[in-house]
């Protein structure tokens, strides 16, 4: 079998082309493959697809293929253009690459499976033996590419919440499909303009179908909501995790005061214990158990706010937003008749927001999904030793989370 013969079988070249010339250069490693057409060959017009004579030819070019063995196999074709009498003067598509792609498409195929695998350009990069801006260069058309394709479904229940880009309060908003585990939507800052942005994409049948959203406290984000969402006051769910976060934090500053107060009079008993009382019961290590066993029902402020804290858990269990405002307004008079400030603080902020906390007796959803992808997020970040561009930035989330179709057309 002749050496175009085989690679024409490789390649899978098809009628009008047919390779023409291969150079084999042992000393450089590379395999080098000319494609060719026959003449009077008409073309379709990449626009509308009217079948046209070949008007002239484009310079040379190139396009990386995967490795023949060892040897880098490039392939080199002139391609035609045709003169569309609506569209104007259009290379025409070749079947082995795509429009403006220096990679045939199983080489980039090959590139984003291998982005995929590595997580970082760098890494592939090296293994791929290409430079960066090519690797990249793949990753932004797998981006664009996937996006266009996306199709409007509906989402039922979306999460909400934000990523820091890099340190000094640099934020991006991420929209997730709670259902699905994807990355809808990603913008800058955490704004009530970043999450319209998004909002403003769906159509009128997308926001109607729109069943529950789960996120915090953070007033920009329930304002864009209440502006854009149909009947979005008994949709929004403010996360449960994000809630004993800011309760949590008020037990410690409790913890962080007695303990000051304590020391000044020489008692150590709080020194090393402050995550003691953050640990739920069940995850608390054995080793610290007996420790802390003394601690809770010891007279000690921290234990009075610890047991607040553990008490408000039980609102989670309830299906019924009746029940679970009787409890939470028993539980709130607990916390006002008491003499520590910042579980009353706390206590107030959550008595503001209490209609949409009582919402997740309904929906039981939590930004859990959308803390998953966050941690995703966090670890891509990682590995590319950060990023310094938000576009590369919002690029990569969409690539690694988005849930998209990335590859290219087949062969």
């Amino acid at each position: 079998m002749r050496d175009t013969e085989l690679y024409a079988q490789i390649l899978g070249v098809k009628a009008p082309w047919f390779v023409d010339k291969v150079d084999l250069k042992v000393s450089e490693n590379s395999v080098d493959i000319w494609l060719n057409h026959g003449p009077g060959e008409r073309w379709p017009c990449p626009e509308c697809g009217k079948l046209l004579p070949c008007r002239d030819h484009a310079g040379e070019r190139v396009w990386r293929h995967l490795d023949t063995c060892q040897f880098k196999t490039l392939l080199h074709a002139r391609v035609p253009r045709v003169e569309c009498p609506e569209h104007g003067v259009h290379q025409v598509l070749v079947p082995w690459a795509e429009p403006r792609s220096r990679f045939t498409l199983l080489m980039e195929r090959w590139i984003i499976d291998v982005l995929t695998e590595c997580s970082t350009v760098e890494g592939s990069r090296r293994l791929l033996k290409l430079t960066w801006d090519e690797v990249w260069g793949v990753m932004e058309r797998a981006v664009r590419r996937g996006l266009s394709r996306k199709e409007a479904r509906p989402i039922h229940y979306l999460g909400v919440d934000e990523k820091a880009f890099r340190k000094g309060h640099s934020y991006m908003t991420i929209v997730c499909d709670l259902m699905r585990s994807t990355v809808e939507h990603v913008s800058e800052e955490r704004k009530k303009s970043s999450l319209e942005e998004y909002y403003r994409r769906l159509s009128p049948d997308q926001l109607d179908s729109i069943r529950a959203i789960a996120m915090d406290m953070w007033e920009p984000y329930f304002t864009a909501t209440m502006a854009h969402v149909p009947d979005a006051g008994a949709k929004i769910v403010h996360d449960r995790f994000h809630v004993m976060k800011h309760v949590n934090g008020a037990v410690d500053k409790v913890r962080k005061q007695e303990h000051k107060a304590l020391m000044t009079q020489g008692d150590e008993t709080l020194k090393g214990t402050k995550y003691l009382w953050l640990f739920r019961p069940e995850n608390l290590p054995a080793k610290h158990q007996p420790t802390f066993d003394v601690l809770k029902t010891s007279t000690l402020k921290v234990a009075k706010a610890w047991a607040m804290k553990e008490n408000l858990q039980s609102l989670w269990g309830y299906m019924s937003p009746g029940w679970g405002r009787r409890f939470f307004k028993r539980w709130i008079k607990w916390i006002d008749r008491s003499d520590l400030k910042p579980m009353k603080r706390v206590g107030q902020l959550l008595s503001r927001h209490l209609e949409n906390i009582l919402t997740f007796c309904r929906h039981r959803i939590t930004n859990g999904v959308a803390e998953g992808l966050n941690s995703k997020i966090m670890s891509i970040k990682r590995k590319a030793c950060g990023y310094s561009n938000k576009d590369h930035f919002k690029t990569a989330i969409y690539f690694f989370c988005g849930g998209l179709d990335l590859y290219p057309r087949s062969v």
